[in-house]
């Protein structure tokens, strides 16, 4: 049942109700491509100039790739400005949990007018893993002056808010009570909490961060200029403590143990969920007179 206001069942167009992504993948083609249509946001449609019905340029060529396997529980939607480029505008990876719960896994909403920072290789152009396997501290800092956060390659195109909503309602419609996520950086947790989501795992270190970075906290003391990602002044916007934390600022030694313990804990353990149709009201983020 839903529990959205007038938000009707997931059906094919055979009436069968959906009730997963494994149905969905089940359908033929066409339809399975115009369910999964369903969640890009129409303003993306209008500014590439895309058919939301054929997913065709003016030029007559896809502009949209839906990978959904059938027998498999998972989608991905590709979105390009043009068929043959190399980089995404809207790229969303999604799967289905076996508690029937929706996991999104990955969403980007790139600006293809804006300028690109190679954040995402190393200093020899190599992939480099979201910075697993090196940085281009170069590239980053650049990235950062522009306003940009931490992986983030080009500036967004602010659409994730009319894309959530789309998605809720499909996963509602789906039959669904709760999204599940894992913030890949700290600016990405804090931007979850305003859309409604809750800590699964990891309330009590983004509180810690919070504290910390408070006059007097130990994150606060360690922004001493050692870095141009350690600037004093930084603890008070998200930005700043986002490109902060991706520095390291995090890393022992530590003088108070449990402060060590918990801002040890590993990034990539934080889970968070949101409840359909529920906003958990959460805000670990307190900052006086802080900017996002």
């Amino acid at each position: 049942m839903s529990k959205l206001q007038e938000n009707m069942p997931l059906r094919s167009r055979h009436e069968n109700t959906l009730t997963g992504l494994r149905e969905i993948n089940a359908l033929p083609a066409p339809e399975k491509e115009q369910v999964y249509g369903r969640i890009i946001p129409p303003r993306l449609f209008n500014l590439l100039n895309i058919s939301p019905l054929t997913f065709l340029g003016p030029d007559q060529r896809k502009r949209v790739t839906i990978i959904a396997p059938e027998g498999m529980a998972l989608a991905r939607i590709e979105v390009r400005q043009e068929p043959d480029d190399a980089t995404t505008v809207f790229f969303l990876d999604i799967a289905e949990t076996h508690y029937h719960q929706m996991e999104l896994s990955f969403c980007i909403i790139n600006d293809p007018s804006a300028p690109r920072f190679a954040v995402d290789v190393d200093e020899n152009g190599r992939d480099n893993l979201f910075t697993r396997l090196g940085r281009n501290i170069p590239e980053e800092i650049r990235a950062m002056r522009a306003g940009l956060f931490p992986n983030q390659t080009s500036r967004g195109l602010g659409m994730f808010g009319e894309f959530f909503h789309l998605f809720e309602l499909f996963v509602d419609a789906l039959g669904m009570e709760i999204i599940m996520a894992e913030p890949l950086t700290y600016d990405n947790a804090v931007r979850y909490e305003k859309f409604g989501f809750d800590y699964l795992t990891g309330r009590r270190m983004m509180l810690t961060i919070d504290r910390e970075f408070r006059p007097g906290g130990a994150l606060f003391k360690r922004l001493d200029g050692s870095t141009p990602f350690r600037m004093p002044g930084m603890e008070k916007s998200v930005h700043g403590r986002s490109w902060a934390i991706h520095d390291g600022i995090l890393n022992g030694p530590w003088g108070d143990q449990e402060v060590g313990e918990i801002l040890s804990e590993p990034w990539d353990e934080i889970r968070i969920y949101k409840t359909i149709g529920v906003n958990a009201g959460i805000n670990t983020f307190t900052a006086e007179n802080g900017r996002s």
